[in-house]
Formats: structure tokens, C-alpha cells, sequence
């Protein structure tokens, strides 16, 4: 169950490659490397800080979910127009399946409750600020919205603390997904982000009038 539901996560994560490669303009080819990146980047950085395989290398039906995903987006979006905030909502899904992906993984692998948390956010957004990058886009929406990262944090947190709890682990995957997703989507209906500070306003020289 809980490999199907990484699945999700990825192919998410894919679509969103390929619909934030359509918006800068890229050719299909640019699409399917958008799609791969955003999918695999974060398993792939937490794996290897596990010294692990990353999963990718010896999954092929992982391989499929993602080509599959990017061929039918960029087939879609040829004859058929997105919703506006399309890309925003299928990187919510991908950032909350993935990241509590991670932090299974990371539990799994007995580390520390706090590198759960850390490899489980990492997991969740490296994929969206590598994708980002190569899109040009600068500072990443990681950067720019403040409860992406929060809520990765947030989701992670949660499930930590229904595994101890002793809740199984696909229903713990599934509430805290939720709260991850719950979070993301929340924040960008409202418009909520955190405080920022106030540049000075600047009141000139001594020679200022």
C-alpha cells in the first residue's frame, strides 16, 4: 500500500515537471527531464544520505509511472488548456505523499526522530527546487511560499508521532499526507505566509530634502 502510494507522489511530482516546463516555454524533450527531476530528486538525496540505492535505479514500474505520466501530460496539454493553479495542486499532492514517504524511510532506517524530520523535508522538496532551477525560476517557490516547507515539516512531525503512537503505518501515511496536503493548499487559497520583515524605508542623506 505504501509503495502505491509513493506512486502517487511521483507521478504528481511528474506532472508537475512537465506543467511547470510548459509554462517556461520548454520543448517535450525539456518536459520529460522536468518530470524525471522533480520525481526522483528528493528519494534520491535521501537514499544516498542513508547509503542506500536510491529506489529508482531498480524499480522499473517507478521508471514507467514517471514516462507514462510525462507522455500524457505533454499529449494533454497539446489540445487541452489547465486550470490556472493546476501546477500548485498536483505539487501539493506530490510534496505531501513524498514527504511522508521519507520519513517512512527514514524511520525504517533507525535514525534519529530529528533526522526523520529532516531527510522527510528534504525528501519533499529538493525534486520542486531542482525543478525550479532549471525552469529559471528564482528564488524557488520553496523560498517564495513560506507553509511549503512548514508544511512538509508538519506532515513529518505527525506521522513521527503517530508511529510512536503505534498507529500502522499506511493509516499514519495517510493523516499525515493529509495534514501536509491540508496545509499547502490552505496557505495558497488564503494567501497565508509567514511574517517577513519590513525593508526601512529610506530616508535619504543628510543632504535629503
Amino acid at each position: 500500500m505504501l509503495h502505491l502510494l509513493y506512486l502517487v507522489g511521483v507521478a504528481a511530482f511528474a506532472a508537475s515537471g512537465v506543467l511547470a516546463a510548459y509554462r517556461a516555454n520548454m520543448d517535450p524533450f525539456g518536459g520529460l527531464v522536468l518530470a524525471f527531476a522533480a520525481s526522483v530528486s528528493g528519494g534520491t538525496l535521501r537514499d544516498t544520505i542513508l547509503n542506500r540505492t536510491p529506489v529508482w535505479t531498480h524499480d522499473w514500474v517507478l521508471l514507467t509511472v514517471i514516462i507514462c505520466v510525462g507522455v500524457g501530460t505533454i499529449v494533454y496539454l497539446r489540445f487541452w488548456q489547465l486550470p490556472q493553479k493546476s501546477l500548485l495542486v498536483v505539487d501539493a499532492v506530490g510534496l505531501s505523499v513524498v514527504t511522508v514517504i521519507g520519513a517512512r524511510a527514514a524511520i525504517e532506517s533507525h535514525v534519529t526522530p530529528l533526522a526523520v524530520i529532516i531527510l522527510a523535508v528534504l525528501t519533499g522538496v529538493t525534486g520542486e527546487v531542482i525543478r525550479d532551477v532549471l525552469c529559471g525560476e528564482f528564488p524557488p517557490l520553496l523560498l517564495r511560499e513560506d507553509v511549503y516547507a512548514l508544511a512538509a515539516l508538519a506532515g513529518s512531525c505527525c506521522l513521527l508521532a503517530l508511529s510512536h503512537l503505534g498507529v500502522g503505518a499506511t493509516p499514519a501515511a495517510a493523516v499525515s499526507a493529509g495534514v501536509v496536503f491540508a496545509l499547502r493548499m490552505g496557505a495558497v487559497y488564503f494567501g497565508v505566509h509567514l511574517p517577513r520583515p519590513h525593508q526601512p524605508a529610506d530616508r535619504g542623506g543628510p543632504d535629503a530634502d
